[in-house]
């Protein structure tokens, strides 16, 4: 499995902004803060406008600004705003084309790899929604103190 780039784009964009609340910050500053290209972050944020992770302020002070507390966005949220819901494993049931199939069958219930890929599927969906953008921002906290300061300090020179 291969998510966006992007999902890891908006979720570090997603923890800056939980540091500056109640300031919209445009697509481009959040764009030079990491030096990417502000059309294609500006897409995932609109993607993150439309899921309700982020709200769009327009104007002259305008821009994105979360939507939510961070410690209700998890990091499902996000990957689900950017690459959506759909699981990553397909079973497409190629059992039925086996010898001794069941036409019958309902294969993406029977088959061991199946249940075993949604196994793990669910393992991951869980430990993603288990973390929030307030989780991930205290641990980078609790690694680097000044972070905020310094992200505070970046943005109003950007």
């Amino acid at each position: 499995m291969r998510m966006n780039e992007g999902v890891e784009w908006v979720m570090h964009s997603c923890v800056n902004l939980s540091w500056i609340p109640g300031e919209a910050v445009t697509a481009k500053r959040l764009a030079a803060f990491y030096d990417l290209p502000t059309a294609y972050l500006n897409k995932q944020l609109q993607a993150l406008t439309r899921a309700g992770i982020l709200t769009s302020v327009s104007g002259p002070k305008g821009g994105f600004q979360l939507a939510r507390d961070p410690r209700d966005i998890s990091l499902l949220d996000i990957v689900v705003a950017i690459d959506g819901p759909d699981e990553a494993f397909r079973c497409t049931q190629i059992l039925k084309g086996g010898p001794g199939a069941d036409a019958k069958a309902d294969y993406t219930k029977v088959c061991v790899i199946s249940q075993a890929m949604r196994g793990a599927e669910l393992t991951y969906r869980r430990e993603l929604a288990g973390r929030s953008i307030a989780d991930i921002a205290d641990e980078v906290v609790r690694l680097d103190p000044e972070a905020p300061g310094n992200t505070r300090n970046r943005f109003a020179n950007l």
